[in-house]
């Protein structure tokens, strides 16, 4: 059975359609210089004049290094009974507990208990000039949820949730239960993350799998990949053989040839209708004509065939991509007001995903999940001061790709969330609050934002802070307070994938998520876990 919802179909607006066409036309003075690319493009334009229905994107920031999400959601002064105790947090966390005074109190939804919890002062507020919600406020709106003590897990360590800490460690110790291989490694952390498939060797990524699934019923006549990464190839977005490829762009839009100036400015001059090209006659123009040339041939080797094709796809890509952008210039929307504020790389790279989810009528796709990348969260050292400044990049860049949706009329249909390596010891390595940090962890909190996220609420069982082997505690190394999660990233990710298109309970969603059966049914369990609702 599907609890899914429908959603309003997009309508759009006849202004928006006739930009979107004057943008695709436009694109040709911009983009690829040979034939069969300049034919994709009329195909690119002549999709983009009517509107994507039922349109659905998830976007995924991905933490690498480890976020010390303990410092991100924190106990206030107000937490009662055992769980996410104020006390034994700031016993535990000694020289990098902030102060009770220092913290974003949250309000939340009603009867959710949220004066409990407050945010660290560097993520939940923002003032950027365009004076967006952070996510403080996006949580009090109910727009931002959090899921506790998420982890890659092969089993569940508890029978039930409600003895989860009376169980957890006693079964994690066992020979009879079987953990995730190399726990606490970065590189195999991140991969069983972006896989959810921790017990078997790397063959494919979660979004991978679902692209494929998804791909032939909701974007047969789509002109770009379903899965864009904003930072390089990553392994969430690697498909099954033959299956849905992932589409590479940066922050500032597509990657164009080397060598051949800005969008191929030293090579080609382009018409202003972008119906004929002609080549420059220098060195750049010259190389580029015999480059088109060869791309044009048939080749007999299957090898040679298919590099051909790649570059022809990633060529036609191209043209689409930076379609999307001039149509996204032509929403009526503010990017570079949005998103003013600090230059770092999420902040960027949500923008420019802003950007083509607002230009997605030139994809023709109904289904995008973008891949987007948030380094520097190894604070084994300075962490107070590092953390703080990733946090305010983190909330800052989450605030205003919020406030983006909300002007693009699209924020239901647009679902983001987070993943990271793990969560960070909950014990500082140092006793000098100016230089200690904290060493690889476990179970941490991710978030969920956007239009789907019935928001103002922490999902799923917080941790108990108790370090060692005192009674209830879920520290798998004795001393430092390495979490055992309660949730699993495929409990986590699978009521994303639900809402996306998968139904709970199907044949595919044990296809994306083979272990998923192993562990409570995340929608209407005792886990608790449905941040979609």
């Amino acid at each position: 059975m599907s609890f899914r919802t429908s959603k309003p179909n997009d309508k759009g607006v006849d202004r928006r359609t006739f930009m979107a066409k004057s943008a695709c036309a436009a694109m040709g003075v911009t983009g690829i210089v040979n034939s069969l690319a300049h034919l994709r493009l009329i195909q690119a334009a002549m999709a983009s004049g009517a509107p994507v229905s039922d349109y659905k994107a998830i976007v995924v920031v991905f933490q690498f290094g480890g976020n010390d999400s303990n410092n991100m959601l924190i106990p206030t002064d107000d937490s009662t009974g055992e769980l996410f105790n104020r006390g034994e947090y700031e016993a535990g966390r000694d020289v990098l507990a902030i102060p009770d005074a220092d913290l974003l109190k949250l309000t939340g939804a009603p009867g959710s208990n949220s004066n409990r919890f407050g945010l660290h002062p560097s993520f939940g507020a923002y003032s950027g000039t365009n004076n967006n919600r952070g996510p403080a406020a996006l949580y009090d709106a109910e727009e931002l949820a959090f899921v506790a003590n998420v982890g890659t897990l092969v089993e569940p360590f508890h029978t039930d949730i409600n003895t989860f800490e009376t169980e957890a460690l006693a079964n994690f110790q066992s020979a009879s239960y079987v953990s995730p291989p190399r726990l606490y490694s970065h590189s195999d952390q991140q991969l069983q993350m972006q896989s959810s498939v921790p017990d078997q060797v790397f063959k494919s990524g979660w979004g991978g799998r679902a692209a494929d699934l998804l791909n032939a019923s909701y974007n047969g006549g789509g002109n770009v990949s379903m899965n864009i990464s904003l930072n390089g190839i990553n392994k969430l977005q690697v498909g099954t053989a033959g299956g849905v490829s992932q589409y590479v762009v940066t922050s500032t839009g597509a990657r164009s040839l080397d060598g051949f100036g800005s969008n191929y400015s030293d090579a080609a001059i382009l018409n202003p209708d972008g119906s004929a090209a002609s080549y420059r006659t220098g060195a750049a123009g010259r190389r580029l004509e015999g480059f088109d040339k060869v791309m044009r041939h048939t080749h007999d080797n299957l090898l040679e065939q298919g590099y051909n094709e790649v570059v022809e796809r990633a060529r036609a890509n191209e043209t689409v991509v930076n379609t999307a952008i001039l149509e996204a210039a032509n929403s009526g929307v503010d990017f570079d007001a949005i998103f003013s504020g600090p230059n770092n790389d999420i902040h960027n790279e949500l923008k420019m995903v802003a950007q083509l989810i607002a230009g997605r009528n030139c994809f023709g796709n109904q289904r995008q999940i973008f891949f987007c990348s948030d380094g520097g969260w190894d604070t084994h050292s300075n962490q107070l001061d590092g953390h703080g400044t990733r946090l305010g990049y983190l909330g800052g860049g989450l605030a205003a790709f919020n406030e983006s949706m909300h002007q693009l009329g699209v924020h239901d249909k647009v679902l983001v969330i987070t993943q990271s390596d793990f969560t960070r010891t909950f014990t500082p390595n140092r006793t000098d609050a100016a230089t200690a940090g904290a060493d690889h962890g476990y179970g941490g909190h991710m978030i969920a934002m956007g239009g789907p996220v019935q928001g103002g609420k922490v999902y799923g069982r917080l941790p108990r802070f108790l370090i060692g082997n005192q009674p209830n505690s879920i520290d798998t190394s004795s001393n430092r307070g390495r979490w055992i999660p309660s949730t699993s990233t495929d409990q986590y990710l699978a009521v994303a994938a639900d809402w996306f298109g998968i139904d709970q309970g199907s044949s595919e969603m044990e296809t994306i998520f083979p272990n998923l059966g192993r562990f409570d049914n995340p929608w209407n369990g005792t886990s608790d876990i449905n941040y979609l609702g």
